[in-house]
């Protein structure tokens, strides 16, 4: 077990996945390229029906944003939700179970801040999951627009360039 570790640690320093320094230093760095990125194109994946977790993700949304923007870089950000995520992005809370609404509400409160943001483009429903949860695609949030299917819609913008984010 111990010869196994030590070989799956040497395993990932070899190819770059972990790195051991010396400095003590607990910034992280800046990523170094020949030239300096002007735009970064990302679609975020969200799926997951804790809204803790998706206010969370949320955040690290935002900071990355506002951090691309300091840096100079113009953020074109899409956000999707599937899956379990789907209750958020309804007008009503009803769909919410009663122990979430407090945090779910929270969540739209980021979603509606978020969207006006410079550099978010869109907020867009997979209609997929809808029908099974007993959720409507005309009672979503205005913010949010609905797309036939996430899958597709994720493959697409990749096309564009996206980077696929999945928190």
């Amino acid at each position: 077990m111990k010869r196994a570790m030590i070989l799956g640690a040497a395993a990932l320093l070899s190819c770059g996945c972990i790195s051991v320094s010396g400095t003590g230093s607990q910034h992280p760095a800046s990523v170094a390229s020949a030239e300096p990125a002007k735009e970064a194109k990302l679609a975020f994946d969200i799926t997951n029906g804790n809204p803790v977790v998706v206010g969370l993700t949320l955040k690290t949304i935002d900071l990355t944003r506002k951090q691309l923007i300091d840096q100079g870089v113009t953020p074109h950000i899409v956000v999707t939700f599937r899956g379990e995520a789907s209750y958020f992005t309804q007008d009503s809370l009803a769909v919410v179970k009663e122990a979430d609404r407090a945090e779910a509400l929270n969540v739209k409160a980021q979603m509606r801040e978020l969207r006006k943001a410079s550099g978010v483009e869109s907020f867009e429903q997979c209609n997929i999951p809808l029908a099974s949860r007993k959720l409507n695609g005309k009672e979503l949030m205005p913010e949010v627009k609905l797309v036939p299917n996430g899958w597709i819609a994720l493959a697409t913008y990749q096309q564009q360039g996206y980077a696929y984010i999945v928190p």
